[in-house]
């Protein structure tokens, strides 16, 4: 069958839907899975533009308070949160490229830009790390002094703050149009106010007199600035692997298995693109079924398969003869 898009189901009882239908290729209204994507699109830009604005300013608002306290516990924290905000820009540049139309050359569209947004994060999340464990190590071989550290547990408090208000909203809207950048993003600034927290450490180790407090703690936050790219990397990684949750194929199986007519389902491949998902299978059908009749089943399955992932972008059906393998010889010595 060709590729096919998800549907509402609505107008298919109307004379004029049963013509179309008939003349052109199944759709199951793409329209309506163009807008879908648009709108997933719309709240992902909208989410990552409020969370940049917000993280933006308790980061500078940090990095005044670094500027007069010396203390390198929270430039580490500063320094993080000024790379979280700035994951913000790659991510909204692929969700923008993702509503470009399919070309051509790109007939699969640009959702993939945001596989490549994920690995940029990484990079700046690194980055950040190597700059924290720097300057802290560079505190532990020339100490210095910290001052106003009522403004430093402040700062910390700050940090923690606007990263956990920023983690809630992106895990939110990731989840809500299926980004796993977006949902990983949002993990990262969970992260984020916990290492903020830290800096709290900092101003009390200062308090009693302990000056390695400062470095210790920013090379903790460091550490968990690292463990942060180890889960994010593995969320990034599997994306760009074409990973999926087992869940969805189980849930794919029985929505196609169950479809009447079909006799047995093989070659179930899904695979996201951006926030969509794409669907190929084949099923068993009655040999002694009419090319017509063999059709119907194959949209009524994917009419299914559409209700058993919401996130469903496009799918491939294939119907074929059970028990009949002599076709399939013709190009399996090609696979």
């Amino acid at each position: 069958m060709r590729p096919k898009r998800a549907s509402s189901g609505h107008g298919h009882g109307h004379r004029w839907a049963r013509l179309k239908h008939a003349v052109t290729p199944h759709s199951h209204d793409a329209v309506e899975s163009v807008d879908r994507a648009l709108e997933a699109s719309r709240k992902g830009v909208r989410a990552l533009w409020i969370s940049f604005a917000a993280l933006a300013v308790t980061a500078v608002g940090q990095a005044v308070l670094v500027a007069f306290t010396g203390s390198v516990a929270l430039l580490g924290d500063t320094l993080h949160n000024f790379a979280d905000a700035l994951t913000a820009v790659p991510l909204a540049v692929a969700f923008l490229l993702a509503r470009r139309a399919a070309t051509r050359r790109f007939t699969y569209g640009l959702g993939r830009a945001e596989d490549l947004a994920g690995l940029i994060i990484l990079v700046v999340i690194g980055a950040s790390a190597a700059m924290a464990a720097w300057e802290s190590v560079a505190r532990l071989v020339s100490p210095q002094r910290v001052d106003h550290l009522g403004w430093v547990a402040a700062a910390g408090l700050l940090g923690f703050a606007g990263n956990e208000l920023v983690a809630r909203y992106r895990v939110r809207v990731g989840r809500e149009i299926g980004s796993a950048a977006l949902v990983a993003d949002g993990l990262h600034a969970r992260a984020d106010g916990f290492t903020s927290l830290a800096v709290l450490g900092s101003a009390a180790g200062a308090a009693l007199g302990w000056w390695w407090a400062d470095p210790v703690v920013g090379l903790l936050i460091t550490a968990a600035i690292l463990a942060v790219l180890w889960s994010s990397a593995k969320e990034v990684f599997a994306r760009v692997l074409d990973a999926v949750d087992p869940e969805l194929v189980g849930r794919a199986e029985r929505a196609l298995a169950t479809t009447p007519g079909v006799r047995g389902v093989g070659g179930l491949r899904l695979r996201w693109v951006g926030h969509a998902l794409r669907a190929e299978a084949e099923l068993e059908v009655d040999p002694r079924l009419s090319l017509a009749e063999a059709h119907r089943i194959a949209h009524e399955a994917e009419h299914r398969l559409c209700h058993a992932l919401p996130r469903l972008g496009g799918a491939l059906i294939h119907a074929h003869p059970s028990g009949h393998q002599e076709a399939h010889e013709l190009v399996a010595h090609h696979r």
